[in-house]
């Protein structure tokens, strides 16, 4: 059974940091892809960052500048540092898996910026 498990959500002010782990546990074989995405109360979940087992890396706008995402291949972790938050960036932050074996999703934390 593969199992995805995030750490590191909260709350903190407007200038703030955070830094997101994600740890993926299980039978998955081949990981393709590792990220996070995120869903704010009223509006669809959106990808923030994605980063490949080649380390290429790919950013929502509003975030590029702000926030890094890294990749552990041989822990199978993902981290999202997450710089300068500003209120917008509140939301529930969800760790995504593509592997050969399909598409698993971290059961979400709390991110919430505000003063």
């Amino acid at each position: 059974q593969v199992q995805l498990v995030e750490s590191g959500g909260g709350l903190v002010q407007p200038g703030g940091s955070l830094r997101l782990s994600c740890v993926a546990s299980g039978r998955f074989f081949d990981i393709y892809t590792m990220g996070w995405y995120r869903q704010a109360p009223g509006k669809q979940r959106e990808l923030v960052a994605n980063a490949t087992s080649g380390d290429n890396a790919n950013y929502v706008d509003s975030v590029k500048g702000r926030f890094t995402i890294s990749r552990d291949n041989a822990k199978n972790t993902v981290t999202l540092q997450m710089n300068s938050l500003q209120p917008e960036d509140t939301a529930v932050y969800y760790c995504r898996m593509w592997s050969s074996r399909g598409i698993y999703w971290g059961q979400g934390t709390q991110v919430t910026v505000s003063s």
